[in-house]
């Protein structure tokens, strides 16, 4: 690294904002020579790039999910639930593409200048840095319902299709009240936050956001009561219940397959239906645990960066960038998911978007076959009226 190079370092870590989402810059000083802020600025590199190619794959394959899960033979609670996860991914990546163009493509990673640090894109980042924080904190929520919701629907005993409507009807509600909640939770995050005027000793005025000096005596409590609340609420919290409720759904599902186990010893074909939801349910299991080794993490982080000083600058600013990504990788995942575990849903892909119909050999076979005997049958018709 060079001087000029190091200096822009040091003159970033000064610049480096505090805040309570996953969004950060990645500052290190020429003191720092441990791994983890070696490896912060070697990712810090190359951020940008991955996160664009992340964000334009998430958002496409997201599209896909709606479009298919929307569909009316798939149309179901679970699948409701998935489909406005999809939207939440989607408000996530869309406005990190112009964030991640500016300030890790266009401009160098480690460039303090007036153009990259305007207000208007420092303005644009606070937006951002709000977004991200509520679009993540319903989107693990969602999580969170999805397990509830599949724990309830395989310990009722109710079936039929007034038990689906009662279904469909309670997965609305919770979908409306998780994203106006998620919201409300987040006002006291969005007014803490805000953007200030900093000159610099080039006689340059940028503009970033505040620092909120996290972990000093310079700490307002209500920014400190702030930053612990979001990671009790939006990362402990919801991360517990995925465990209990994601342990639950693991238990019965051993448990169905030690039924599944015994039918097969004993020579009787396993459920269609049972398989069904087993497959359905282990779906489920994945996309929670994403949740959990994602979310769980930057809890612990956010939390320590609130209470143990030099916490923020010494672990969360090297792997802020690294944890932005991950988030960014669990936005985009699902789809691959869906097309690897459900069988279903990449009929559907296939048949909607690459024009191909499952089992169409075993379907033109039927129809020639039915076409044959109706014409045997009307011949041997018309034979006995003559």
């Amino acid at each position: 690294m060079d001087s000029n190079t190091e200096e822009n370092w040091i003159l970033f870590t000064d610049l480096s904002f505090v805040n309570n989402t996953n969004i950060s810059f990645t500052a290190m000083g020429s003191e720092t020579t441990n791994g983890l802020m070696t490896f912060g600025h070697w990712f810090t590199r190359i951020h940008g790039y991955a996160s664009l190619f992340t964000c334009i794959f998430g958002i496409f394959t997201n599209l896909f999910n709606i479009s298919i899960l929307t569909r009316k033979d798939m149309w179901n609670p679970t699948n409701c639930l998935l489909t406005w996860l999809a939207v939440s991914d989607i408000l996530t990546m869309i406005p990190y593409i112009p964030f991640s163009l500016h300030f890790y493509c266009i401009h160098n990673f480690d460039e303090i200048s007036q153009e990259k640090f305007s207000r208007g894109w420092t303005t644009y980042m606070l937006v951002l840095v709000n977004l991200a924080a509520t679009t993540h904190t319903i989107s693990i929520w969602l999580g969170v319902s999805l397990a509830v919701f599949r724990f309830t629907q395989l310990r009722t005993t109710a079936k039929g299709p007034l038990a689906r409507m009662r279904s469909m009807r309670q997965v609305k509600y919770t979908t409306v009240l998780v994203y106006i909640l998620s919201t409300l939770c987040l006002i006291p995050n969005y007014l803490t936050n805000e953007v200030v005027q900093q000159k610099m000793d080039s006689n340059i005025t940028i503009y970033v956001l505040n620092d909120l000096k996290l972990a000093t005596n310079e700490t307002k409590p209500i920014v400190l009561a702030n930053v612990l609340s979001y990671a009790i609420v939006a990362k402990f919290i919801p991360c517990a219940l995925m465990i209990v409720f994601g342990g639950s759904l693991l238990y019965s599902l051993g448990i169905k397959g030690r039924h599944r186990r015994t039918r097969l010893s004993a020579g009787q074909p396993p459920a269609k239906r049972g398989t069904k939801h087993s497959k359905t349910t282990k779906l489920l299991l994945v996309v929670i645990i994403l949740f959990l080794v994602t979310e769980f993490p930057q809890g612990i982080v956010i939390f320590m960066s609130a209470i143990v000083p030099n916490f923020y600058k010494s672990v969360y600013v090297p792997l802020g960038d690294f944890m932005d990504f991950l988030a960014l990788v669990n936005n985009a995942i699902n789809f691959v998911l869906y097309c690897s575990m459900s069988n279903q849903f990449r009929s559907r892909f296939l048949e909607m978007y690459c024009n191909k119909r499952r089992g169409f050999k075993y379907t033109n076979k039927f129809s020639f076959t039915y076409s044959l005997s109706s014409f045997t049958k009307t011949t041997v018709i018309d034979s006995l009226k003559r």
